[in-house]
């Protein structure tokens, strides 16, 4: 074995350290948290501080939390694996058998730890690996091997990743949700028992969990410790945080994620593994904006993520629907092109039989008869423009008004005893046959190398209900294998075409998480455009996906989704600091409004260099009708922040608000932006240095502005003012 010392291995990076006894029969976490130094006897005083009391009416042996916690240590809690061969070997007993650990020159490193199971006849393997953020990733997997095992096969039920926590992390934090509102908050007391989200919609779902996060009491975006829970995959889930009063070892409770496994989904036979969806968690002492500083760092360091300026973007659909005429386009191409757009994407309706969203899903080839001449002219015109070409696509559905629908209808994801309702008018495409993934992946391709295609929006309308395939071995579970064979097309597309960039959309913001984001590069946070709405879902959003990474739309002066009516300005201000974009008309706007979209637009290409590296943060306010949110430049030159009011309430004055994660010791130069429209206030005049700033530049101490805090005007309700911060020293 490779490890620290004798029984103990330890990573340690940006202020948060790992440290698990590697100890026979199976190793335990002493340690997931804050970073607990070099002392060279560290080791020997976490195992003796370890070792918790024998109670009273419990095993005469110390009860322990292990990484892959049993009945056999005394846990009653959810187990690390459930599952049987055959209705038997149900107590998995797992040995140690070997570990390795490295460590990064950065800072973090890798323990890989393997074991065996004689009942279960299954070698395991868990990966513990520590980022230079600070970001703890951790991996599991089950082998059955070729030979020299059982005969019948392991059906799989569960396979967990838990980690330890202390007992002052008692409060919760999860999120719900629904279609057109998305990443709902909802917290409460940590009780004894199982405080359990699943997740079993085929996708994460516009309700899900999305990040579950233990802290102290009364945590907020600026102060608090967490330790917080997500699953990097795109299908059905599982999210649980746990305390027992016998307590997990010598800690309170745990934290865990998984993938909801369905009944006979893994099937385990001699030769054949299962890798558990890549288990991510976080600790902070900051908050949670410290959670999201680390998790936005390690998205940011990827390889893959975009580097170039993220364009300025019109999707077609709130402006045209399935009104697709050439006509009516090119005046929308010639409008966005006065404003700046960048990237123009052709929303659904382009395909043959698309006149409605009750026909025509997997028939993926551009429709004669709206463009008889094909996509071309169209496309000709958006280069001309200067503008990147996109293209709508919902691979993963199919209607059964539809050629392939009649063609084959054996890959419709449904039962042996036939179909079950539509949803949204459609079914799903069992996209794990390998035809049916031949068929997308060829025309897909087809279609972006004809067009030299350079983004697509992937989008996915319904949940997965009797997610089942039948191919002559019984209904069996499929989300699984539906949710690999999505990884495995986006990846060889991607392969096909380096450069294309592709967004995720779910009917808005149903399918947000980590596995996506490693094969996309953009997430449609939610259907609505509605900026008061807008600006909540973004704001939670952003607890794990970078602004880069979130488009964020002007949509109509009437909301499609809620026909709330909003000022331009506030429209304006709430997607100007994501990716923004235009999910409009431009062909009604007159010239007043063009010129100010104009100048929003450039306000954008000035800002997005700021916005798309810097560090987010959250004000935390007593009145939940205000936001106050920033984004400070990671050398701390730059900041903006946004001051916003969703509703009305009962004070005239919202008093001091000191301005988040600025320095205390250095000196600011803030001016207010207000190239697009001035926010109406509930005043007859401003604060005094507010009237000052919306004139020229106001110096202010950093001690001002961070920590005693400045005045900010009594807006009116859906308005926001943007200031502008530079560091002068």
């Amino acid at each position: 074995m490779h490890r620290d010392d004798d029984t103990t291995a330890y990573l340690r990076a940006a202020g948060v350290s790992l440290l698990i006894e590697l100890t026979d029969p199976v190793p335990r976490i002493l340690h997931w948290g804050a970073d607990l130094g070099d002392a060279t006897d560290l080791g020997a005083g976490m195992r003796l501080t370890g070792v918790p009391a024998v109670l009273n009416n419990a095993l005469d042996a110390t009860r322990t939390l292990t990484i892959w916690p049993t009945e056999r240590d005394g846990w009653s809690g959810s187990p690390a694996q459930a599952g049987h061969a055959a209705g038997a070997a149900t107590t998995p007993r797992p040995r140690l058998v070997d570990a390795h650990v490295s460590h990064d020159e950065a800072g973090g490193g890798r323990i890989r730890i393997l074991m065996r199971d004689e009942v279960t006849s299954l070698d395991s393997e868990a990966t513990y690996t520590l980022d230079r953020f600070g970001v703890l990733s951790v991996a599991l997997s089950l082998t059955r091997p070729a030979e020299g095992g059982a005969d019948a096969p392991y059906d799989l039920e569960a396979l967990r990743a838990l980690m330890p926590v202390p007992a002052r992390a008692s409060e919760v934090l999860d999120f719900s949700g629904k279609w057109v509102r998305e990443r709902s908050p909802q917290r409460g007391a940590l009780r004894d028992g199982s405080h359990v989200r699943r997740a079993r919609r085929g996708k994460p779902g516009h309700d899900s969990p999305f990040l579950l996060t233990l802290g102290t009491p009364g945590f907020g975006f600026g102060h608090g410790e967490l330790w917080s829970a997500h699953l990097a995959f795109s299908g059905d889930a599982e999210y649980l945080a746990e305390r027992l009063p016998e307590s997990a070892g010598a800690l309170r409770s745990v934290i865990g994620v998984g993938e909801l496994l369905r009944a006979g989904e893994i099937r385990l036979t001699p030769g054949e593994r299962y890798d558990a969806p890549l288990a991510i968690f976080t600790w902070s002492d900051a908050g949670l904006d410290g959670l999201s500083d680390r998790l936005h760092r390690r998205l940011r360091a990827r390889a893959t993520h975009p580097s170039s300026p993220r364009p300025l973007t019109l999707n077609t659909w709130e402006a045209v629907y399935f009104d697709h005429d050439l006509t009516r386009l090119s005046a929308l191409v010639e409008r966005a092109s006065a404003v700046g757009v960048e990237r123009l994407v052709l929303d659904d309706g382009w395909f043959r039989h698309r006149r409605s969203d009750r026909a025509g899903l997997g028939d993926w080839y551009v429709d004669e008869d709206v463009w008889p001449e094909g996509l071309e002219p169209l496309v000709t015109q958006v280069r001309a423009a200067g503008m990147q070409f996109g293209l709508w696509f919902e691979p993963e559905m199919i209607s059964p008004d539809s050629d392939l629908a009649r063609e084959h209808p054996e890959w419709i994801l449904a039962p042996a005893e036939g179909l079950g309702g539509t949803s949204r008018h459609q079914q799903v495409l069992d996209i794990a046959r390998p035809e049916a993934w031949t068929y997308l992946l060829e025309r897909i391709s087809a279609l972006v190398a004809a067009y030299d295609i350079d983004y697509l929006k992937w989008d996915h309308n319904r949940d997965l209900l009797e997610a089942v395939a039948h191919r002559g071995d019984g209904d069996r579970p499929a989300v699984h294998r539906q949710t690999r064979a999505l990884y495995r097309l986006l990846d060889e597309l991607r392969r096909r075409h380096p450069g294309l960039e592709i967004e995720t959309c779910s009917a808005g913001g149903g399918r947000v998480d980590l596995g996506i984001l490693e094969r996309t590069d953009r997430v449609w946070a939610s259907d609505c455009n509605d900026p008061v709405e807008r600006s909540q879902i973004e704001r939670w959003t952003r607890l794990i996906v970078p602004p880069e990474l979130i488009g964020s739309h002007l949509g109509d002066v009437e909301a499609h989704t809620t026909s709330r009516v909003t000022d331009l300005s506030f429209r304006f201000v709430t997607a100007l600091t994501a990716h923004a974009g235009i999910e409009a008309d431009l062909t009604r706007q007159d010239d007043a409004q063009l010129a100010a979209t104009r100048a929003w637009a450039d306000l954008y290409r000035e800002l997005r260099p700021l916005v798309h590296s810097g560090r987010v943060v959250n004000a935390d306010l007593v009145d939940d009708a205000t936001q106050l949110t920033g984004i400070i430049a990671q050398d701390g030159s730059r900041a903006l922040f946004t001051w916003a009011r969703l509703a009305s309430s009962a004070d005239g004055q919202v008093g001091r608000i000191p301005f988040p994660g600025l320095d205390a010791k250095a000196r600011y130069g803030v001016r207010i932006r207000t190239e697009i429209g001035q926010a109406k206030r509930r005043d007859v005049t401003p604060p005094e240095w507010i009237s000052r700033a919306l004139e020229e530049e106001v110096v202010l101490p950093g001690a001002v502005l961070a920590t005693a805090g400045v005045p900010l005007p009594t807006l009116d309700p859906q308005q926001a003012m943007l200031f502008d911060v530079r560091r002068l020293d």
